[in-house]
């Protein structure tokens, strides 16, 4: 990194020191995130999609990578296992793929719908072809998630079922190229159910607007085809949800610190610059907001150390916060950054 060293305090986008952290927390996580390890898979995809936005990916080995990944899958032990109710995806950690002692049952699947997504992301983000996987279990194992109201449980044991799992369903089918996991139409119901009085989605119906929901709202409606790349055509053709409300509520949750609030009267947070801004790029309306404003706060939250803390003047990065506000600037169409398939959550060259 010699001719890449900057001063002591960064005055711009620090790629070098961003990919430095992101290479570090690929390589081993610290002590801090041991109590979020049944999402390890989900980590995971934070350090190697943010390595892959700042073109750093040659910072790790792939190959370990990807047969690291591709150890977490769950497979049947045969046809008729595909209709006991189970779940045949990834788990997300080690831990999570063996039963605790309080657990009698041999067969334990801990198989999980967004550590599924985070592991099909991940390969195509490497370069493995993942229609190599075993999908077709995966996929008809998936529709056991779904529910009569069109939501989805991320395990098969149960479990809360929001929008996030919605998307993640949404996202593995389209990468996996076949809808045959879910039922799109009574998903799309759901997603409707969910919008609120002000425009913006809860997590479930009847709940508050938040940018996170909002963004697995609209991600999975265009996903499934139901949103049109253009402001113009959505506003137009609309059927099915309020756009007008929607971008009124997205454009809103710019504060005037340039920064993106999740909810009504909350702080700006790095990682809504990702999940507000990535619906108004899905709804083709990205170019409305104040783009040098939410700039200047993202690198207010950029950190000595490099990435990115959740709050301006953050001492320390998160991962978690990392990843979102490389996306933010991958939106912003910063340079030395890839641009991204906001609707997957990946580079736009790992989408093809």
């Amino acid at each position: 990194m010699g001719d890449h060293a900057e001063e002591d305090r960064p005055a711009g986008f620090a790629r070098w020191r961003h990919a430095a952290y992101m290479q570090a927390m690929a390589s081993e996580l610290p002590r801090s995130y041991a109590t979020q390890e049944v999402m390890h898979l989900t980590l995971a995809y934070f350090a190697v999609a943010g390595l892959s936005l700042i073109r750093a990916l040659d910072w790790v080995n792939t190959d370990e990578i990807a047969k690291w990944i591709l150890s977490f899958q769950v497979h049947p032990e045969g046809n008729d296992d595909l209709d006991n109710g189970q779940f045949y995806g990834f788990c997300g950690s080690r831990t999570t793929q063996y039963p605790p002692n309080s657990v009698k049952d041999p067969c334990h699947n801990g198989s999980h719908l967004a550590s599924t997504y985070s592991a099909l992301a991940v390969l195509k983000i490497v370069g493995y072809d993942i229609l190599n996987i075993d999908s077709k279990s995966l996929l008809l194992s998936m529709r056991n998630l779904q529910q009569p109201d069109g939501s989805f449980m991320p395990t098969h044991i149960g479990a809360e079922t929001d929008l996030r799992f919605v998307y993640c369903a949404a996202a593995i089918c389209t990468m996996l190229k076949d809808w045959s996991g879910m039922d799109k139409e009574k998903a799309k119901e759901h997603i409707i159910n969910c919008q609120s009085y002000d425009g913006g989605f809860g997590m479930v119906p009847g709940s508050e607007s938040h940018g996170g929901g909002t963004f697995c709202a609209v991600a999975a409606l265009y996903l499934m085809g139901f949103i049109q790349p253009d402001l113009a055509s959505n506003l137009r053709d609309s059927a099915s949800i309020d756009f007008q409300l929607l971008l009124e509520w997205c454009l809103q949750r710019q504060a005037v610190d340039g920064g993106f609030q999740g909810r009504r009267n909350k702080p700006s947070d790095t990682c809504y610059a990702f999940w507000v801004g990535g619906v108004l790029k899905l709804m083709g309306a990205y170019h409305l907001i104040d783009h040098t404003a939410l700039r200047g706060f993202l690198l207010t939250c950029q950190t000595d150390f490099g990435c990115f803390g959740k709050f301006p003047e953050s001492v320390l990065p998160d991962i978690y916060h990392s990843y979102y506000g490389l996306a933010a600037f991958s939106l912003l169409d910063e340079e030395g950054v890839e641009p991204m398939c906001a609707e997957l959550g990946i580079i736009a060259a790992a989408a093809l």
